[in-house]
């Protein structure tokens, strides 16, 4: 899973999420910053208004708490949903040792980033390919 610190430098870059079924987030408030939750319309459902995207609890019991605004939540992409946003520039994932490479072009150059994980390395490709667009 993608960390914390990279879904926020991901965030702040300016990567937009439509929350969808399956994704996963954390919502920044000191108390709840260990849990993890995923949308799914049985539990957690986006709601599109006007004003923003709300993420409504459906039937929770454990604590008080209705809805969050996305704006407060943090999205944690899964390694899939990375590779596809990255999309014509993804050139290759490949393991070298105990790392994950991810290779892409950017801008006609050819580029690696490599990580433990391979959600991070694709996180990493991802955030480079975002802060080309700012």
């Amino acid at each position: 899973m993608i960390s914390t610190e990279l879904a926020a430098r991901l965030r702040d870059a300016g990567l937009v999420w439509r929350p969808a079924d399956g994704d996963r987030f954390r919502i920044d408030a000191p108390d709840l910053s260990g849990d993890v939750f995923t949308v799914s319309t049985m539990t957690i459902e986006a709601h599109d208004y006007p004003t923003g995207t709300i993420l409504g609890f459906n039937g929770t019991t454990e604590w008080a708490l209705d809805s969050v605004a996305v704006e407060d939540a943090l999205w944690l992409p899964r390694e899939d949903q990375l590779r596809d946003l990255l999309r014509t520039t993804f050139r290759g994932l490949t393991r070298a040792g105990e790392r994950y490479e991810v290779e892409v072009e950017l801008r006609g150059e050819q580029r690696t980033f490599a990580a433990d994980d391979p959600a991070e390395a694709y996180g990493a490709a991802l955030l480079a390919l975002v802060g080309l667009s700012t």
